[in-house]
């Protein structure tokens, strides 16, 4: 009995730690905020960006980094050039020039256009109401993810009135997450 309690115990610890992002859209993640208010976390991806790859292989399949995203975030994959309809704030979003034939690089969603996005793979954050709250471009290892993640979720943004305050926060940040 010693044995299975041992190999249980061990294997309830290593799915905690093999915790992998649960991906939404982000009209269920709007949705799921009236339920239950929570920051959302996006991930603005394109198909043929190598550094989106990257990103998802070794920065969003970091154990620190799934457990703290899925703990405090609704966390959203949104394909900017894909045809996904988005409804925010009283808009449709679509991409009416996005042609399924083309291989490679294709239109520009609307939404991503709204979103001021201008490369990839960028990461946006919206307040519990929704609202934009920042972006944040390019690939990001999980200890510089970390600091974006952790300054979102505790408001520490908010507090940065001059140039220099976020410069200043960055400096004096200590990851804790492992590489």
């Amino acid at each position: 009995m010693k044995n299975f309690s041992f190999i249980l115990i061990l294997s309830i610890s290593n799915l905690v730690h093999a915790q992998k992002i649960v991906w939404m859209s982000f009209d269920d993640a709007l949705r799921a905020q009236k339920a239950e208010p929570k920051k959302i976390f996006m991930d603005v991806y394109t198909n043929w960006c190598g550094p989106c790859k990257l990103l998802d292989k070794n920065t969003f399949q970091n154990p620190d980094v799934s457990r703290y995203i899925s703990e405090h975030f609704y966390a959203v994959k949104f394909n900017a050039e894909g045809q996904e309809a988005i409804n925010f704030f009283d808009q449709t979003f679509t991409n009416p020039s996005f042609d399924s034939s083309r291989k490679g690089r294709n239109a520009t969603h609307q939404f991503t256009q709204f979103l001021g996005v201008k490369g990839y793979p960028t990461m946006v954050f919206f307040s519990e109401n929704g609202d934009p709250i920042m972006p944040v471009v390019g690939f990001q290892k999980p200890q510089q993810l970390e600091l974006f993640l952790k300054m979102i979720k505790q408001g520490d943004y908010q507090v940065f009135s001059k140039p220099g305050d976020f410069e200043k926060y960055r400096d004096s940040f200590r990851p804790r997450f492992k590489g």
